[in-house]
Order: C-alpha cells, then structure tokens, then sequence
C-alpha cells in the first residue's frame, strides 16, 4: 500500500509529540500540585458570631424593683475639668508662694466641638473672671458650685434612687439635690444647686436643672452663665464601674449656641466607701470676715486695759484655805 506524503508527515508529528509530552510530565509538577488549593474555611462555632456579623451591644445595668438601671452608688470623675473646662496648657496658680502646689495640670478639655461659642461681651467678661479667679470665684468662699460644676470639682458624690425620686448628696459642703422623677414643675425660687427634674430614656437618666442663680461657675477659669442657665445631665451606665456623663448646656444671654461637654464618672471600690465632711466654712472665716476685726496697737491695747476694773490693792484679802 502507497502511503502518502501527508500520511508520513502527520505520523512523524503524533511519534514525536507523545515522547515530548511524556518528558515534560516527568519533569514538571503535576498539574494538581501548582494549581492554587481552593479550600473551604472553616465554619465558625456557633457560639461565636464572625467578623461580619458581630455587633457591639449596650451594656445593661442591674436593674431597681421598678425595672429601672441602678446607677446607684460613690462616683467621682477624675479630670482637669475644675480647673478649666476646655483645652488648656499647664500654667502657675493665682499664689506664687504656693508653688507646684498650685500648679494647673494641662487638659485637653472636656467640651465638645472647640472653644466656647462666648457673645464677643460674654467672652470680656469671662477673660475678667479668669484674670480675677481667687477673688470673683464663688468656689473659693465655700459658696455651693451649683450643676454642672458640683459633678467635677474632684469631690466624691452618691447617687440614691427610688421609683419617684433620685438623690445627689455631694461631698463638698454638703451640697445635695433631688431630681423628681416625671414630676413637672417650675422652680419656686432660684438657688445655688437649682431645680432638678429626672426621666429615663432608656438606659439613660435625664436630669432637667433649671432655676440655678447666675453666681456659680463652670470652673475656675472664668468661665460662667447668667440668669438663664438651662443644663440638661444624661447619666448612662457604661459597665458595672463606670458612668459617661453628658451635659448641654444652653443660655442664649451669654452663648451663641448651646455646647455639650462629656465625662466619665468611676465608682470608688473601696469596701468602707462613703461621703465625708467637707466643711468649708470655717477655712473661709478670716478671708471674709478677717477685716472686720479690730485690730490695736500695743499701745491701744494698753491704755484700754488700763481701764479695765481691778482690785484695790490695800482691799481686804482672804485666805484661799479658809472657808467661805
């Protein structure tokens, strides 16, 4: 049989390419060890949410016989805030002899958004606080520092809480409030530590503190408010030791626009935890009322003692042995 050209070409091709392929097999990994592995990750267990699906939830506090979060118990805030609400540098006290002792530890504040949104006379006014601060700070003649400003001035507070009623017993100067739970009313008369009126929003207690006198201030930089003061506190649980403390803070008469600042607030863990005396009144006696003294010269004081009544010195006398 007469085989053609073409035959003999493709037989030479098919005898040449199946010794070929065989070679560069032998030679080379397998075609199933360099392709990439396509492997199915393990399924999570089902306690365990994954990455994708875990979300934060809210801590929830232990709850009253009302159904209420208990937020009762000694807090205090551990902050710069006393010394300056808003961002501050560390600087020297008002009293040079006192040293670092008076020194102003730095902050970056407590205010949320910037500097105080102050109307361009309410800001004078407050550069005229601060640069007088030890003789126009109400603080500073034991006078009550009024809310906010009660919650930070590095005194441990007590909150205590019923259904109808939650209490503020504070440790400076015995300052203490009560906020009326969804009792609505209108302060009958201004005072230092105002008109508290409490509701709950959830986890949160909101506190409603209106009729507050202008006196107080937010600390001891100046800064202050006027007559028409109107704060508003969010005390929110945020684990079994710890409170965020929020407060708005609105007064159309010396701000532009109401401002927010926030905090935390730690609860003392110490097992004989409780609220001292802190009274104030007798440090400030001789600062108020020192010159108002009358104050005599070794001389006056002579001649007015030489005035005095005194015993004859030729009277009769008496055996102190001797009975009467």
């Amino acid at each position: 049989m007469r085989v053609s050209a073409g035959n003999i070409a493709l037989r030479i091709v098919a005898t040449l390419t199946v010794p070929l392929c065989a070679l560069c097999l032998s030679a080379s990994p397998s075609l199933a060890q360099t392709a990439p592995a396509t492997r199915t990750p393990p399924k999570a267990p089902a306690t365990q949410a994954t990455p994708a699906t875990r979300t934060t939830t809210q801590y929830r506090a232990p709850r009253t016989p009302d159904g209420k979060p208990n937020l009762s118990g000694i807090w205090q805030a551990i902050n710069e805030a006393d010394f300056d609400i808003q961002a501050h540098d560390a600087r020297p006290g008002p009293l040079v002899v006192t040293g670092a002792w008076g020194g102003i530890p730095p902050s970056l504040g407590v205010v949320e958004g910037g500097p105080l949104p102050y109307r361009p006379e309410a800001l004078a006014q407050k550069k005229e606080n601060e640069a007088n601060a030890l003789a126009l700070d109400p603080v500073v003649k034991c006078f009550l520092p009024g809310i906010p400003r009660a919650t930070y001035m590095g005194f441990p507070f007590q909150i205590t809480q019923s259904a109808k009623f939650v209490a503020f017993t504070y440790g400076y100067d015995y300052a203490s409030r009560v906020a009326k739970i969804g009792l609505k009313s209108e302060s009958p008369v201004d005072s230092w530590m105002g008109w508290s009126e409490g509701s709950w929003d959830g986890e949160t207690l909101v506190v409603d503190v209106t009729g507050q006198v202008e006196d107080t201030w937010f600390d001891r930089a100046g800064d202050y408010h006027s007559d028409e003061l109107h704060v508003v506190e969010r005390y929110t649980a945020t684990s079994p030791n710890s409170l965020l403390y929020e407060v708005t803070i609105t007064d159309p008469k010396v701000y532009t626009r109401p401002w927010k600042m926030s905090m935390p607030l730690y609860r003392r863990l110490e097992k004989n935890a409780q609220i001292l005396d802190y009274n104030c009144v007798p440090f400030v006696e001789e600062l108020m009322y020192g010159h108002l003294r009358k104050v005599q010269t070794p001389e006056e004081k002579a001649k007015e003692d030489s005035t005095l009544p005194t015993a004859p010195s030729n009277g009769p006398t008496r055996n102190l042995d001797e009975e009467p």
